[in-house]
């Protein structure tokens, strides 16, 4: 590699990571090519500040294989001590024309969703995420076995202004 392109890739590391300011958690769980219904994306986020509020996203990388226009999830939070909360979210995850929402120059797109905003930890410890989707089709009372199209699930936490 020519000194030029090692100048400029260290460039490009160093403008990526310095975008990320906002970043407190961020953390993702893959799984292949299928997201099975009784799978579970687990995540455990060590609060240490009850003062400040934060903005909480669910993320998703999904490919052109997802068949549907949007997503349902379940997400349940444990603070510490053993209080769960549970919530079933719905995302839209594609145009009316079908093509994928998202950020991505690849047919693998990224959502950023929107879980909590200016969201509170009251308690110091560990906080465990748990996401499961809870996809189904119309019609049908069990949901999806093994969701295509999901490759990723993330879970992030971001600083307020």
């Amino acid at each position: 590699m020519s000194l030029k392109n090692s100048l400029l890739f260290i460039f490009a590391v160093l403008l990526l990571v310095s975008c990320d300011k906002k970043r407190v958690f961020d953390q993702y769980k893959s799984f292949g090519t299928t997201w099975p219904k009784d799978s579970v994306a687990s995540f455990v986020y060590n609060n240490q500040d009850t003062t400040k509020a934060y903005d909480l996203y669910l993320n998703l990388r999904s490919n052109n294989d997802y068949p549907f226009n949007n997503i349902f999830l379940i997400v349940m939070t444990e603070a510490p001590g053993g209080l769960t909360k549970v919530d079933t979210v719905e995302y839209q995850m594609a145009n009316p024309d079908g093509s994928l929402l998202g950020d991505g120059f690849s047919d693998v797109k990224e959502s950023k969703l929107y879980f909590k905003e200016k969201f509170k930890f009251e308690k110091i410890g560990d906080y465990k995420i748990g996401i499961q989707q809870a996809v189904r089709q119309t019609g049908k009372i069990d949901g999806v076995q093994d969701l295509a199209g999901i490759t990723e699930v993330g879970f992030r936490i971001e600083k307020l202004d």
